[in-house]
């Protein structure tokens, strides 16, 4: 009984191309290692477009967010800032009137001027 010969590996590896095609050429088990490793680099080279693409369109979506995400804390932030309302609310608990403030206002809560 023959011994499978296990050089393929080590060639391909550690030796140049023409040395491995000289062993592929004598040795049957090596040219079908060789064969199997060609059509599983077809696969590779067939299949590389699909998983290009779908890392781009990966990066897309986390750019969107990322620009959803900052379209949406500056609105927020926007909206905080110039209704002094909401932004009293959130800081004090209540809105801040004229008279917590210590103006002079007069019964119906304006500013009186004397």
């Amino acid at each position: 009984m023959k011994d499978k010969c296990t050089k393929y590996e080590a060639l391909f590896t550690f030796r140049d191309e023409q040395e491995l095609n000289e062993h592929i050429q004598n040795c049957e088990d090596c040219r079908l290692e060789h064969e199997k490793m060609l059509r599983v680099s077809e696969l590779i080279q067939e299949a590389k477009p699909y998983f290009k693409q779908k890392r781009k369109d990966f990066a897309k979506v986390k750019v969107a967010c990322a620009l959803f995400m900052l379209l949406i804390s500056g609105t927020t932030l926007g909206i905080i800032n110039f209704n002094t309302d909401i932004s009293d609310t959130l800081k004090y608990g209540t809105t801040l009137s004229a008279e917590d403030l210590d103006f002079p206002v007069d019964s119906y809560g304006l500013i009186s001027l004397e």
